[in-house]
């Protein structure tokens, strides 16, 4: 009988997938053994007073995972969740290591979280949780700009940066750099334009440049490019919104999206910024004007369309409804939304999925750029923005010389326009995403008998991180 059960756990499935990938590589035994192991693995307990009147004592469980340190720092999100548990942590810290070597960003792969449902707290309390956790973090040495340096995840966000960010410069006086201790800041404490829509901006630009592949797409029976491609979203969360939001804005059809309390659909396309306004306003999505109210949230994965973003949680997709999947691809918004079953049933009927450990790579990669925006102490364009404008300025007045027609204003402007920090932050995330999708096929075609991305991914991000460990001298 067919259940969402798997038989790995989150840790074991991303070992699953690494062994399917590691006979690819050229490396022994005890090499493989290294880069699959979680180096350190920090659990703690720490009490904080919550309550009305702060006079009632909270014991808090949590945890900080360091998988690898090929590359320092070490590098990846805390999440916030009542499910959080060790095995889930490390799961995230393997992910984050792969992903990193995949998009080429010099960081080694951590995570971190934190057992607790955010909706039962205040904000003060979240505030002493998220400080206490911040200083426990540094008294064991498992954060600063060199050595792990966190970021927001599932229930997480701008506001828990900050606080961590204050806590470890107020116990870490004097350090220049301490702002880069921690990533998805608020601009105003050092965050850098663009970070908070990264993830979504990213699995965007990656299914876009899918969509461009002619033989991928001919596969499929697809035409390509992503104009007219229907679109399936479950989670409207901040990289569902954005996912949403950046593939209607492209040109397709965003025909269903789902939540926790169900899902809506309209064959019309839907706006994901208006159901966003309603569920705030109503406090579901359900009953969305023009759309048809779906009672569970996982009838949504089974609908009919070209593409399927699961951007919620892991799991989703599993052996009981797998082989009810139409979407011609699968967009792994989210971390693992798909079990090992599942994965094997998906790769029978040919449906292309494009796995977490490449797509959902905007996020850290945007956080890179923030962290060497925090160790330059520099905004992003600050030096050229200006001297852009002017030599562009002056090539469209020649122009307009040479040719003796005058340019509309709005055409003039567009030309003459120097790069703000975001538009260097998109181009910058644009690039990393298009280079490693290539980066990936190139492997399966070096592999022919590599028949999912998923695979190709994990070998890609092996050989990476092994060249690595050879560079530093640890292995011949």
């Amino acid at each position: 009988m067919s259940s969402s059960n798997s038989q790995y756990s989150f840790f074991e499935t991303v070992g699953y997938y690494f062994d399917k990938a590691a006979h690819y590589t050229p490396f022994d035994a005890g090499i493989l053994e290294q880069i699959k192991a979680c180096n350190h693995v920090l659990r703690m307990r720490f009490p904080v007073r919550v309550g009305p009147n702060m006079d009632q004592i909270e014991v808090i469980e949590a945890y900080r995972v360091q998988h690898s340190q090929h590359k320092t720092p070490c590098k990846g999100g805390i999440r916030y969740s009542e499910d959080v548990n060790q095995d889930e942590v490390m799961a995230l810290a393997s992910l984050m290591t792969y992903k990193c070597a995949i998009v080429n960003v010099p960081f080694g792969g951590g995570k971190g979280g934190i057992k607790v449902n955010p909706k039962k707290f205040t904000e003060l309390e979240l505030e002493r949780i998220t400080r206490r956790y911040t200083a426990e973090l540094v008294k064991k040495n498992f954060i600063g700009p060199g050595i792990d340096v966190p970021a927001p995840d599932y229930g997480s966000g701008e506001r828990e940066m900050g606080w961590i960010a204050d806590t470890y410069m107020a116990m870490n006086a004097g350090d220049v750099n301490g702002l880069g201790c921690v990533t998805g800041k608020p601009v105003s404490q050092g965050g850098v334009r663009g970070r908070k829509e990264a993830t979504g901006l990213g699995v965007f630009y990656g299914i876009r440049e899918l969509c461009t592949n002619e033989k991928t797409m001919k596969k499929l029976g697809l035409t390509t490019g992503i104009e007219g491609k229907t679109v399936v979203v479950q989670g409207l969360g901040n990289v569902g919104f954005h996912s949403a939001k950046f593939f209607r804005q492209g040109g397709a059809k965003v025909i269903a999206i789902a939540e926790y309390e169900g899902a809506i659909m309209n064959p019309n396309g839907l706006n994901e910024t208006e159901v966003f306004n309603h569920r705030k306003a109503t406090g579901s999505i359900l009953n969305f004007p023009g759309a048809t109210n779906l009672t569970n949230s996982s009838d949504a994965l089974t609908l009919e369309c070209d593409i399927l973003v699961p951007a919620a949680l892991e799991n989703v997709i599993h052996d009981g409804n797998a082989s009810d999947i139409k979407a011609k691809i699968i967009a792994e918004a989210a971390n693992g939304p798909i079990t090992v079953e599942a994965d094997k049933i998906l790769n029978k009927k040919h449906i292309v999925v494009v796995p977490d450990i490449f797509l959902n790579a905007g996020g850290v990669t945007v956080s890179y750029f923030e962290w060497l925006k925090n160790l330059s102490h520099v905004r992003y364009g600050r030096m050229e923005k200006r001297f852009t404008e002017n030599t562009n300025s002056q090539l469209v007045s020649q122009i307009e010389e040479l040719t003796g027609k005058h340019m509309e204003p709005v055409t003039k402007d567009h030309l003459s326009k120097g790069a703000d920090e975001v538009d260097l932050i998109y181009s910058g995330l644009e690039e990393t995403m298009i280079s490693a999708l290539h980066d990936i096929l190139h492997v399966m075609e070096e592999h022919p008998d590599i028949e999912d991305m998923r695979t190709a991914a994990f070998v890609l991000a092996i050989k990476k991180v092994g060249m690595s460990y050879r560079e530093l001298g640890i292995f011949p």
